[in-house]
This record gives C-alpha cells, structure tokens and sequence, in this order.
C-alpha cells in the first residue's frame, strides 16, 4: 500500500492518522470537500483532492490510482443515507480496483438493529464494504480518551475540576485514544497477514467514571471529580454549548447523540468494555492507558488542541 485516500482527513480522527501513514511511510491523500482547506494548518504539504462522500462518480474519480482507502465518516441519522456513504466506498474501490479499505466506525455497532439510526447505520456502511469483495479491515472502537480535551468537556476539567459525562456511574469503558485508533488502521494497512474481520478496539483497562477522575486527578495535580450526567442532561448541554438554547428537541442530533448513551447505560453488561486478548492475538499494536494517554495533554489550557484543522474542515 502506497497512497491512502483518506476520508475524513480534517475532522478529530483524520489528524492521527494522517500523521500515523506519514510516518509509515504511506502517502495519504485527503479527500475534501474543499481542497484547500489544509491550507494555514499543520497539514498544508499533504495531497488532497476534491470528493463528495454522496456522489458516486465522485468519489470514483477520487479514489483513481489508490492503493487503499482509509475512512472516517460523519453520523448521519438516516440509514438510506449512511448506505449511500457506504455504497460510494465500495464503488469507488471496485471500480479502481483499490486492495484494501481501513474503516473505523467511530464508536460501538452492535450485531442486530438497537434503533439508534446512527449505530444501525454504521452496519450498513460496514455491510457494503464487506459485499465489495474488497479486502477489509473495520475497526469499531468503544469511545475516545480525546473526548475529554474537547470543547464540550475540557473546560469544565480544567477550570473547575469537573469531569462531566454521561455515563451511569458503574459503566465501565475501554476508553482509547484516537492516535491507537489510527495505529491500528496503519498496521491494517501495512500488513497482509491480518484477516478481514470487524475489530472491536479499547484501551487496555476497563474503568468507570469515577476511576477516570482519579486518573485525570493524578496527572492534573488536582482534585478532578466525576459528574454522572443523564444522557437527557447531556443532550441540554451540548444544544446550549452549540445553540445557545438548553431545550432540545425529539429526534435532534442533540437528541440523537444522547441515545447512544441511553442504549449503553441501559444494558445488563457494558457493551463498551473491550476484549483486548482477542485483539492482542492479531495486531502488535499496545494501546495507551488513559492515564498515560493524560500525561501527554495540557490539562491547564481549556481549549480544543484540535479546534484548528477541525474548522479548516468547514471551510
């Protein structure tokens, strides 16, 4: 594998793993929306190329002369719309007869429906890259450490030593970072031993909230407390951080959001909890605990390290 078109290069997980195949010495080629929107960023010397995630013909032409795809794409709570996106990955790698596609889900997908459109969705999009007959690599990790450096979170951690979130307060996660995510699809990528299969990812420790702030709180230097929001409680907030207004409503992606929260607190076991000797048995890659996954933050600047590239992506 040589050149990786990327999909998603300018959100929060496109960063990783731009710098990852970097490193690899992969070439990764961003498809955007707009292909200047690099430009001022960290990433101004990386290849783009103009791409419609919902245009067919599009995204064929963006994936001519590709090795691989690599993707990372947006909740969408419409299933005829996450198939679409799905659809167009598989067409552009057959058509350009592409050797492998590297797709992380970016969160929990359960095997049956669970009525959450977005999760369902996800299966979708998983189901047409299987059908492609493209070799494949899907990796479903449980939820992401970065969550806590983002701007609906940090600031709260930061200035008042709040770590707010909406878990029940016996949830365990695997919390895992975005950088092991983009390692695990790097190592997808560059080895041709891994079988095609769906990966789910975590960290190597399964903690609730309260152990998290006991991390937080090692590495800070200060007491960090957990906050165990309702996953209703989450969806006001995040309506009043983005709208203005803590009212939300039915079926809002505010709503929508919140509902993956409802499913997981709702079950008898965690779904979020990963099973990492599985894991361990197929890819040489160590995922970081969080606790020194915090060691590498600023824990006394409240703001989104990761804000820059992510606006670039509206432009």
């Amino acid at each position: 594998m040589t050149k990786v078109l990327v999909l998603g290069a300018t959100g929060d997980q496109g960063h990783p793993l731009i710098t990852r195949l970097l490193k690899a010495g992969l070439t990764p080629i961003a498809a955007l929306r707009n292909p200047d929107a690099f430009q001022g960023t960290e990433f101004s010397h990386v290849e783009t190329v103009q791409a419609d995630l919902y245009d067919t013909q599009s995204m064929i032409g963006a994936a001519r002369g590709i090795d691989a795809i690599a993707a990372h794409l947006p909740f969408v709570f419409d299933r005829k719309n996450a198939a679409a996106l799905g659809n167009n990955i598989a067409a552009a790698a057959t058509k350009n007869g592409v050797k492998k596609i590297v797709f992380n889900t970016s969160c929990f997908v359960a095997d049956e429906n669970n009525d959450n459109p977005a999760h369902d969705g996800r299966r979708d999009i998983e189901q047409a890259i299987i059908d492609s007959e493209t070799a494949y690599a899907i990796f479903e990790p449980k939820v992401f450490m970065d969550n806590l450096i983002r701007g609906w979170n940090k600031p709260a951690i930061v200035n008042q030593g709040i770590f707010a979130y909406p878990a029940k307060p016996d949830l365990l996660i695997s919390w895992i970072c975005l950088d092991d995510v983009a390692a695990y699809m790097v190592e997808a990528l560059t080895r041709d031993d891994i079988p095609d299969g769906r990966y789910a990812i975590g960290g190597p420790e399964a903690l609730v909230g309260d152990q998290v702030a006991e991390r937080l709180s090692k590495v800070a230097g200060k007491v960090i407390t957990f906050n165990s929001l309702t996953p209703d409680q989450f969806a006001s907030g995040m309506s009043l951080l983005v709208t203005g207004s803590a009212q939300v409503e039915p079926l809002s992606i505010y709503d929508r959001m919140a509902g993956f929260y409802r499913f997981y607190n709702g079950q008898d076991v965690s779904p979020l909890i990963a099973d990492n000797d599985n894991i361990n048995s197929i890819f040489r890659h160590r995922p970081a605990s969080l606790e020194q996954w915090a060691e590498q933050q600023d824990w006394t600047d409240p703001t989104d390290p990761a804000l820059k590239v992510r606006m670039a992506g509206l432009a």
